[in-house]
C-alpha cells in the first residue's frame, strides 16, 4: 500500500507540473528538504500570494514552517494535515502530501479532462491557480448570506400583508381633498422657501465673514511688515554702552587670569604647609 501511495503521488506530481522527478528512494531515510520544497510548491500552486516563510534551517524554523503550512491548508482547503508525520519527512509524510496533491488533481482534472494521460511536456506548462476560484468561493458566501437575511427580512413583511392590504384600500378609497392637498403643499413650499432663505444668509455671511478675515489679513501683513523694518534697524545700530562694557569685560579677563594665579600659588603654599607639619610631626613622635 505505501508503494502504491507513493506511486500515485509521483504520477499527481508529475501532473501538476512539479520540475524534479521523485523517487521511492528520496523517502528511505528523512528528508526535510524535499518535504519542505514540495509543501512551499503546493502552496504556492494553491495561492501564489501566500507568504509562508521558506527559511527551515534551524529546528524552530521547520516547526513554524510545519504548523504554518497545517494552518493554511485547514483554513484555506479544509485539509487537516498530521504536523508530527510531515516533520519526520519519511513514507509517512508523503501520505500527507497526497492529501493536498488529491484535492489539486481533482480540480484540475475538473477543468482539464484526464491529465494523466498528457504528454510531460503539456503538463509541465500547465498553469493551475485556484485564486480566482477563493475569490468566486467568498463572493459566493456572501451573496448566500444576503439572500438569507433578505429571504428573512421578505417573509417577515408578507406576514404583515393582511393587515397592510386592508390598509392600503382603505387609503385609496378615500376621497382626496383638495383643499387639505393645497394646505400640505403649501406648507411643504413654504418649509423649502424658508431653507433657501437660511442658505442664502449662510451664503451672504460666508462672503463678509471672508472680507473680514482679508481685511485682518492685509492688516497683519503692514504690522510684519514695520516689525521687520523696526528689527533690521535695531540690528544695524550699535548700542552706546557696548564700548564700556567691552572694557569691562577686559578688565574681567585680566582679574580673573590674575585670580587664578593667586589661587594656584596659595594652593601650593598650603600644600607645603601640610608637609612641614607632617615632617615635624614625625619628628616629634
Amino acid at each position: 500500500p505505501a508503494l502504491a501511495h507513493f506511486s500515485d503521488f509521483t504520477e499527481m506530481m508529475r501532473a501538476l507540473g512539479y520540475p524534479r522527478l521523485i523517487s521511492l528512494e528520496n523517502f528511505h531515510t528523512p528528508n526535510f528538504m524535499l518535504v519542505s520544497e514540495v509543501l512551499l510548491w503546493l502552496v504556492k500552486r494553491y495561492e501564489p500570494q501566500s507568504d509562508i516563510p521558506a527559511d527551515v534551517e534551524t529546528e524552530q524554523d521547520r516547526v513554524f514552517f510545519i504548523k504554518a503550512v497545517a494552518q493554511f491548508m485547514a483554513t484555506k482547503a479544509h485539509i487537516k494535515l498530521n504536523t508530527k508525520k510531515l516533520y519526520q519527512a519519511d513514507g509517512y509524510a508523503v501520505k500527507e502530501l497526497l492529501k493536498v496533491t488529491s484535492v489539486l488533481y481533482g480540480a484540475m482534472s475538473s477543468q482539464g479532462g484526464e491529465p494523466a494521460h498528457l504528454p510531460e511536456e503539456d503538463s509541465t506548462k500547465f498553469k493551475f491557480d485556484l485564486g480566482s476560484k477563493i475569490a468566486d468561493l467568498k463572493a459566493a458566501r456572501q451573496l448566500a448570506s444576503e439572500i438569507t437575511s433578505k429571504g428573512a427580512v421578505l417573509y417577515d413583511l408578507l406576514g404583515k400583508e393582511v393587515e397592510l392590504r386592508e390598509a392600503r384600500t382603505e387609503s385609496i378609497a378615500r376621497p382626496l381633498e383638495i383643499n387639505e392637498a393645497e394646505k400640505v403643499m403649501k406648507i411643504a413650499i413654504n418649509s423649502v422657501l424658508e431653507e433657501v432663505q437660511k442658505t442664502k444668509d449662510m451664503l451672504n455671511n460666508v462672503a463678509l465673514d471672508e472680507a473680514n478675515l482679508e481685511t485682518k489679513i492685509e492688516k497683519r501683513k503692514l504690522e510684519l511688515e514695520r516689525s521687520q523694518k523696526r528689527l533690521q534697524t535695531l540690528q544695524s545700530v550699535r548700542p552706546a554702552f557696548m564700548d564700556e562694557y567691552e572694557k569691562i569685560e577686559e578688565q574681567l579677563q585680566k582679574q580673573y587670569s590674575t585670580y587664578l594665579e593667586k589661587f594656584r600659588n596659595l594652593t601650593y603654599m598650603e600644600r607645603l604647609l601640610d608637609d612641614h607639619r607632617r615632617a615635624e610631626q614625625e619628628m616629634f613622635e
